[in-house]
């Protein structure tokens, strides 16, 4: 999830009800917010652009982990393969990812980067501000290394 900018879509509970984890590829917009996906399930978030002392305090600008054998590189400004932001293809060619997530853009999009041998996601937006029209969320299985059954998800209202 991304772009939720201090607004948690009561759905998102019930579309994260099995999953392992959370993780919030910034704009989380306050603290409560992380607090209550906290409290619900193991989370994982990077700050971005409109969060303040209080989220960047709690959460780095960047964030890299291994789950199930992939690896796992999150920003919140990170553009797209062919558009990545400044800095950040030089990251993923230091330390390669096989996962590479960020937001900002309020765009939903998952796309390869055949030429980093990575897969690229953003969820889009799932908050009330900014232009986009639908409400998104993606969810997906790590599991030996494998990035598998990626789902769009798409909230009410």
């Amino acid at each position: 999830m991304s772009d939720t900018h201090s607004y948690l879509h009561p759905q998102v509970f019930k579309y994260f009800e099995d999953v392992d984890e959370i993780w919030h590829a910034g704009d989380i917009g306050n603290v409560e917010l992380a607090d209550k996906l906290e409290a619900f399930k193991p989370f994982r978030a990077v700050f971005g652009n409109i969060d303040g002392a209080d989220i960047r305090i709690r959460y780095p600008e960047t964030l890299r982990f291994n789950l199930e054998g992939v690896e796992v590189m999150m920003t919140h400004i990170g553009g797209y393969p062919g558009k990545y932001a400044p800095g950040v293809k030089e990251q993923l060619q230091r330390h390669p990812a096989k996962l590479f997530i960020s937001g900002h853009s309020h765009i939903l999009k998952v796309m390869p980067d055949a030429a980093l041998h990575l897969l690229h996601m953003n969820p889009g937006a799932c908050g009330q501000q900014g232009w986009h029209k639908v409400k998104t969320l993606l969810r997906f299985q790590l599991d030996a290394g494998n990035i598998q059954q990626l789902e769009v998800v798409e909230l009410p209202g």
